[in-house]
């Protein structure tokens, strides 16, 4: 039995830990709530409350890191509330005690945001070039983790996530002037996304970059619309008197080397 240590349990992390468990894995599971971690202990996760900042880590890191070999790393930085963080020195804050784990292979979790919305198709080659403060954080700790020799780390960039219960439409219906409207969608459904991290710990593929965003990509306004639609809600309205600004995002890589296929097709 291959023992994981997933690094927060939010929205992905969970129900990832659970899909793990139910594969025979055994689970290390944080979260920096301490009501949460009944909720972990009742899904079979050996729950660790962990709280990683750009100085500090609070809790019982060592002991959540010991006796795993993969590491799974899903914290967002926190970075549009006011008390923004700096997210790299949070990476580096964690790598110290990485290196004297037995940890040897890390799953990073990233987004597509270190990718330019400049209206070209990117794939893994495509060089990043942020536009945001995520994206530009994002890439930072990337690197700092795939460079790093003690470890090897596949970075897997996720584009918008949506699910049963989370999806972009309920933000957007009944709003004004929404910018973008013929830039592409880059949607991944939880499904996909708990599917894909299981697989590249199943085929051992560490040392990676990949995209991941299902192949479906028509325009934020035929999509939000069509979307608003099928769910009874308020239509949204774009504003269509500026060019419009996106990207594509390509996860071919993940189908080709990983035979990965997608499960949510048309989201």
């Amino acid at each position: 039995m291959k023992q994981i240590s997933i690094l927060g349990c939010g929205w992905l992390g969970l129900p990832l830990a659970k899909s793990l468990l139910e594969k025979g894995f055994s689970v290390k599971g944080s979260t920096t709530s301490l009501d949460k971690i009944p909720v972990l202990k009742d899904a079979g996760i050996e729950a660790f409350q962990i709280e990683v900042s750009e100085d500090k880590i609070k809790g019982e890191i060592d002991s959540f890191l010991a006796t795993s070999e993969i590491l799974i790393i899903d914290i967002p930085p926190k970075l549009r509330s006011v008390t923004s963080e700096n997210f790299v020195k949070k990476i580096q804050n964690l790598i110290p005690c990485i290196e004297k784990s037995k940890i040897k292979k890390v799953v990073f979790i990233s987004s597509t945001s270190v990718y330019a919305d400049d209206n070209s198709i990117a794939a893994e080659s495509t060089k990043p070039n942020p536009n945001s403060e995520s994206g530009k954080q994002l890439l930072q700790a990337e690197n700092l983790l795939q460079n790093n020799a003690n470890f090897k780390t596949t970075v897997v960039r996720f584009g918008g996530l949506i699910g049963e219960e989370r999806h972009p439409v309920h933000f957007l219906a009944g709003r004004k002037d929404i910018e973008n409207p013929e830039a592409p969608i880059n949607l991944i459904h939880q499904t996909d996304c708990i599917g894909i991290i299981k697989t590249i710990i199943e085929q051992n593929s560490f040392g990676e970059t990949f995209n991941a965003v299902a192949p479906f990509h028509p325009t934020r306004k035929d999509y939000y619309i069509q979307k608003a639609l099928e769910l009874n809600l308020p239509l949204p309205e774009f504003d269509e008197t500026k060019i419009s600004v996106g990207k594509t995002i390509l996860s071919n890589k993940l189908e080709n080397t990983l035979g990965y296929k997608f499960k949510k097709m048309t989201l």
